[in-house]
C-alpha cells in the first residue's frame, strides 16, 4: 500500500485520474448526470412555483425524498446481494422515461403528475445511490479514499453551482422543458459510460438460504442490525446527515428567498443563483477542512462537529441579508459547514463498513436522512403558507443546527476519554 496524496495539493487529482481509469470513468458518468439533475431541479421549482405556494414546492420535495425512506431497506439489501454496476445502468436508463414524463405536466391541474414522477423518479435513485457510493472502494485503493470522496463531494457540488446556474439561464431564456430533455439525455451517456466499466460485485452477491424471510431480505436487514449493534462508530456515523437534516427545510427557503423575497433575476434566476453559491461553498468545504485540521481520522470528526456550528451562523446571517448579492455568501459558508459533514461522514463510512455491509449501511443511511427532511420540508412549507415571515422560518432553522452540533461534540468528548 503506497501513501495517501494529499488532498490539498491540486496534482494530487490529477495524478489520481490519469492513474485509474475506472475510477475516471466512473466519475465522469457521475458529473454528466448530476448536471442534469440541477437542471431538473430548477425546471421543476420553476414550474409548480407558478402553479402554488410553499406547500407545493414542499411536497415536491417530499415526494423526491420519502422514498428512501420507504424503499431504502430492500434497496440495501439488494444492492448488497446484486451486481452493483447492472442496478447503475438499469436505474439510469429508468430515469430517461420518468424525467421526459415532467413533459406532460405543465397544466396546474396535473400538479398530481410532478409528484407522482418525482416521486417515481426518487424511488428509482434509491436503489441508485448506494450502488455507486457502495462501488467506490471496489474501483478505488484504501489510500486513494480521501481523494475519491473529495472529488465526489466537490463534484457534485460543482455541478450544483454550474448546473443550477445554466438549468437557471436555460429555463429563464429557453423554458423549462428544454432543461428536462437536457437531464433525459444525460442519463443516456451516463448509463453508457457505466456499462464500460467492470466492478467487482459484493461479497454478498449470491442469495443464501431458503424460505419466506430469505426472500423479503429479512435476514440481511437482521444482520444488519447486528453488525450496527456492534459497530458503534458505523452507528454513529451513520446519523451525521441525519443530524443536518432535521433544519433541511433551508432548502425550501433557497426557492422561496430566491423567487419572493429577492425576485431581481426572474423566473429561476434568483434560485439559481442561490443553488449556484450552495454549490461553491460545498465544493471548497472538505478541501479546507483537509488542509486546516489534517486528513486522519480525528481531525474528519472535529471538523463535523464544527461545520454544524458553521451552518448555523451562516444561516441565521443568511435570515436577515437586505439582497441576494449578499445572501449568497451566507449560502456560500454554510453549505461549506453542509458538505464537510456529507463528505468526511460518507468517507469514514467507507472506510470502515465491511464490503458485505456497504449497501444495506449507506442505503439505511438516505432513508433515515430523508424521513427527517421530508418532515423539516413540510414543516417549512406550512410555516411559509400559513403567513410566517421566511426570514423568522430560515432564523429558526439556523438555531436548530446547534442542537446536532452539541449532540457530536459530548460524543467525541465521551468516546474520547474511553480512549
Amino acid at each position: 500500500m503506497t501513501d495517501p496524496l494529499p488532498v490539498s495539493r491540486p496534482g494530487s487529482y490529477l495524478h489520481f485520474l490519469r492513474s485509474n481509469p475506472a475510477w475516471r470513468r466512473f466519475w465522469l458518468a457521475g458529473v454528466i448526470s448530476q448536471t442534469g439533475n440541477w437542471f431538473n431541479y430548477i425546471a421543476i421549482f420553476v414550474l409548480i412555483g407558478s402553479q402554488g405556494g410553499g406547500k407545493a414546492v414542499g411536497w415536491f420535495l417530499i415526494a423526491k425524498f420519502i422514498p428512501s425512506t420507504i424503499f431504502g431497506p430492500v434497496a440495501g439489501v439488494i444492492v448488497d446481494r446484486y451486481d452493483r454496476r447492472k442496478i447503475m445502468i438499469f436505474s439510469d436508463l429508468a430515469r430517461v422515461f420518468i424525467v421526459l414524463g415532467f413533459l406532460f405536466a405543465a397544466r396546474p391541474e396535473r400538479r398530481w403528475l410532478v409528484y407522482l414522477l418525482a416521486l417515481t423518479q426518487e424511488s428509482v435513485w434509491t436503489f441508485y445511490d448506494p450502488a455507486r457510493r457502495a462501488s467506490i472502494p471496489n474501483i478505488c485503493r484504501p489510500e486513494e479514499l480521501n481523494l475519491a470522496n473529495a472529488m465526489s463531494g466537490a463534484t457534485w457540488s460543482i455541478m450544483l453551482a454550474l448546473g443550477a446556474a445554466a438549468g437557471g439561464m436555460i429555463t429563464a431564456f429557453f423554458g423549462w422543458r428544454t432543461a428536462i430533455i437536457i437531464d433525459a439525455a444525460t442519463f443516456v451517456v451516463s448509463a453508457a459510460m457505466i456499462a464500460g466499466l467492470r466492478i467487482k460485485s459484493p461479497a454478498g452477491s449470491n442469495c443464501r438460504g431458503n424460505g419466506l424471510a430469505q426472500a423479503l431480505g429479512l435476514r440481511d436487514l437482521a444482520e444488519c442490525l447486528v453488525y450496527l449493534k456492534k459497530e458503534r462508530e458505523v452507528a454513529a456515523l451513520l446519523l451525521v446527515k441525519s443530524g443536518w437534516a432535521i433544519s433541511g427545510g433551508i432548502l425550501i427557503l433557497l426557492t422561496w428567498f430566491g423567487e419572493h423575497v429577492f425576485p431581481t433575476i426572474g423566473p429561476g434566476g434568483g434560485s439559481g443563483l442561490l443553488y449556484s453559491f450552495r454549490g461553491l461553498g460545498a465544493a471548497v468545504g472538505p478541501i479546507l477542512a483537509w488542509r486546516i485540521l489534517g486528513e486522519d481520522r480525528d481531525s474528519m470528526y472535529r471538523a463535523i462537529v464544527a461545520a454544524f456550528f458553521i451552518s448555523s451562523a451562516a444561516y441565521l446571517a443568511f435570515s436577515v441579508s437586505p439582497s441576494i448579492w449578499i445572501a449568497v455568501w451566507f449560502v456560500l459558508i454554510g453549505h461549506i459547514g453542509g458538505s464537510i459533514q456529507w463528505v468526511f461522514s460518507t468517507n469514514l463510512l467507507q472506510k470502515s463498513v465491511a464490503d458485505e455491509f456497504r449497501g444495506r449501511i449507506f442505503a439505511a443511511e438516505m432513508g433515515l436522512l430523508t424521513l427527517i427532511l421530508s418532515i423539516s420540508t413540510w414543516f417549512t412549507g406550512a410555516a411559509i403558507d400559513s403567513g410566517t415571515n421566511p426570514r423568522t422560518v430560515a432564523a429558526v432553522l439556523a438555531t436548530v443546527f446547534i442542537l446536532p452540533g452539541f449532540a457530536w461534540f459530548f460524543y467525541l468528548k465521551k468516546t474520547r476519554k474511553k480512549a
